[in-house]
C-alpha cells in the first residue's frame, strides 16, 4: 500500500480570541455555517462581525476591503447578524456567533470605526467596550 494516510495539520491561531471576545451570554444556538464565497482570507478571526442575507437568512462574513485591511461597506439585502466567537478557517466554515455579551473592539480582527455605530445600533445586547 502506497500513500500518506496522514492528514496534514492546519493550525489557526486563537491567541486574541479570549481578548476580543470578553464575555459570552449568548450566541446563535448550533451556530451557522457561513457562506464564504468571495472572502479572501483562509483564516476568520474572532471579533470578525458576520451577517445575514435577509432574503435567504444565509450568514456570511462581513466583507473586506480590495486591500483585505478593513470592512467594506454592508452589502444591500443584508444586515448585522453577530460577531464570530472563535477563529475558523474558511474551509471549515463552522461558525459560533454572539448575540450577547461583550466584545473589545480594539482587538478586533479589523477596525471598527466605520461601522461601530450601525452594529451597536443593530446588535443592542452586545456591550462594545475597550478594557
Amino acid at each position: 500500500m502506497t500513500g500518506n494516510l496522514t492528514n496534514p495539520r492546519e493550525d489557526v491561531n486563537t491567541s486574541n480570541d479570549n481578548i476580543v471576545i470578553v464575555d459570552n451570554l449568548q450566541s446563535v444556538r448550533g451556530g451557522r455555517t457561513l457562506d464564504v464565497t468571495g472572502y479572501k482570507k483562509t483564516v476568520i478571526n474572532a471579533g470578525h462581525v458576520i451577517i445575514k442575507e435577509t432574503s435567504s437568512g444565509t450568514h456570511k462574513p462581513m466583507p473586506l476591503n480590495e486591500e483585505g485591511t478593513a470592512y467594506a461597506e454592508l452589502p444591500g439585502g443584508h444586515e448585522y447578524a453577530g460577531i464570530l466567537i472563535s477563529s475558523i478557517k474558511t474551509s471549515r466554515p463552522f461558525a459560533g456567533i454572539l448575540v450577547r455579551g461583550t466584545v473589545n473592539p480594539e482587538a478586533a480582527p479589523f477596525p471598527m470605526t466605520a461601522i461601530l455605530q450601525a452594529v451597536k445600533t443593530a446588535l443592542p445586547l452586545i456591550d462594545f467596550r475597550q478594557d
